[in-house]
């Protein structure tokens, strides 16, 4: 049993460690909210500041009006049109995010399956396969990728960038669930198979439903990683989509950085990635501490 004064500590600890961690989020929000003579005032104002809803209302719904009014109070210049009109770049970033975890959790769980029930010749050298091409530098494969997606019509596209997340986060995927199927005692598939159960019926019936925590962490990891990825997205496409990450770029200009419209962006940005993490957070800290203890 704790102590009352090791509970308070314990308590104040994490209180000081929250505070930390939040802090730096809070401050962004804050900038989103701010006017431009609020941003650089020092001491920073965390709470006694006229709050404005201009650089969100210019960023996601494009108000012209909005835009020419900042420009006359001399902000630091939106451009008009398309720009700061950043909705449709959300919706692509929500687009690949989605697809590409899908799709790298479908192969990469029966992929980590078969590596870890299965025996076949050469299977731990495929495993260091996997986790080698997990080492190699995207930058090493962007313009090689760049040059096979310009040939074959991928260019600027969907699904281009999608299968060049899916190629990405697979190598991490099949590792992480294979650890997890590890953790199931194979006298469980033994059982199974005496009592004529194939392997398909194994992991369908039995495995897959004790493997939704571990799951739920690796569809959260590929997921944040996609949702962040910027070189890729940047590489293969040009004018039909961008995602958020490549799109903050626009607001960094040669006459300065419009931090209110990136603030706005991103805290934009957080709300589906939040909302994500929100919607399998039951298994979230289940699947990441999952294999940490043995029986």
């Amino acid at each position: 049993m704790y102590s009352l004064k090791a509970r308070v500590l314990r308590i104040a600890v994490a209180w000081i460690v929250t505070l930390i961690m939040v802090l730096p989020i809070y401050y962004w929000v804050t900038v989103s909210i701010k006017r431009d003579k609020d941003v650089f005032v020092l001491p920073p104002k965390l709470f006694n500041f006229q709050p404005t809803a201009d650089y969100f209302k210019a960023v996601l719904l494009d108000i012209s009006p909005v835009q020419q009014s900042i420009e006359s109070r001399g902000s630091l210049g939106f451009s008009g049109g398309g720009m700061s009109y950043m909705v449709p770049r959300l919706i692509d970033s929500i687009i690949i995010a989605v697809s590409s975890t899908v799709l790298v959790v479908s192969i990469a769980t029966l992929a980590a399956f078969a590596l870890s029930r299965l025996r076949f010749r050469g299977q731990h050298h495929f495993v260091y396969i996997v986790l080698s091409t997990r080492m190699l530098p995207p930058v090493a494969v962007a313009i090689p990728l760049f040059l096979t997606y310009k040939s074959i019509g991928l260019y600027d596209t969907h699904l281009g960038v999608i299968l060049a997340h899916t190629m990405m986060n697979i190598p991490l995927a099949v590792l992480l669930l294979k650890s997890f199927f590890d953790d199931v005692p194979l006298e469980i598939d033994e059982a199974a198979i005496i009592d004529g159960a194939t392997y398909w019926q194994i992991f369908r019936r039995i495995i897959l439903p004790t493997m939704r925590t571990g799951i739920a962490a690796t569809a959260v990891l590929c997921f944040i990683f996609s949702w962040t990825e910027f070189l890729f997205v940047l590489m293969l496409t040009a004018t039909k989509l961008k995602t958020v990450p490549v799109a903050t770029s626009a607001f960094v200009t040669s006459t300065g950085t419009q931090w209110g419209s990136l603030a706005a962006l991103g805290v934009a940005a957080l709300i589906p990635a939040f909302i994500f993490i929100l919607l399998v957070q039951k298994n979230l800290v289940r699947g990441l501490t999952m294999g940490s203890l043995k029986q």
